[in-house]
């Protein structure tokens, strides 16, 4: 038996709101983007950090549908803790020149400094420091 559209939307529904809950996020902290890529559909996880109004990215994950990458996601978010390293990151933007701090989980530096860039032209931040933090 094929789902239907009206289930896989609340299927859908339900995974994004255990992600949520997962990551002890509001709502308007969290950006579910999807896109088509390939045939497939990529979400990109976006957070907005309320202190400075900052959109990062937080993982991407492609899967064959919504569901699919979805359930990738919420696999992602419960186990990323494990997988991969968690970096800070000191940036300000340049026509702001207040410092910020900011934590990436990520493979290496470059895919966290990715992850900062998300979005932007690398322009317009300056980094200062990028640290992986110890293994707690």
């Amino acid at each position: 038996m094929t789902e239907t559209v009206s289930e896989m939307h609340v299927e859908a529904a339900r995974i994004q709101q255990e992600i949520k809950d997962h990551l002890g996020v509001r709502t308007a902290d969290l950006v579910f983007e999807f896109s088509a890529l390939e045939g497939k559909i990529k979400l990109d996880l976006i957070t907005v950090n309320p202190r400075h109004n900052q959109a990062f990215l937080f993982h991407s994950e492609t899967g064959s549908d919504k569901v699919d990458a979805l359930k990738k996601m919420l696999n992602y978010v419960q186990n990323a803790k494990e997988k991969e390293n968690s970096y800070t990151i000191q940036w300000a933007a340049n026509d702001h020149k207040e410092l910020h701090t900011s934590y990436f989980r990520a493979g290496n530096v470059m895919d966290a400094l990715q992850k900062l860039y998300y979005g932007r032209d690398m322009n317009t931040i300056t980094v200062f420091s990028v640290v992986l933090n110890p293994i707690s």
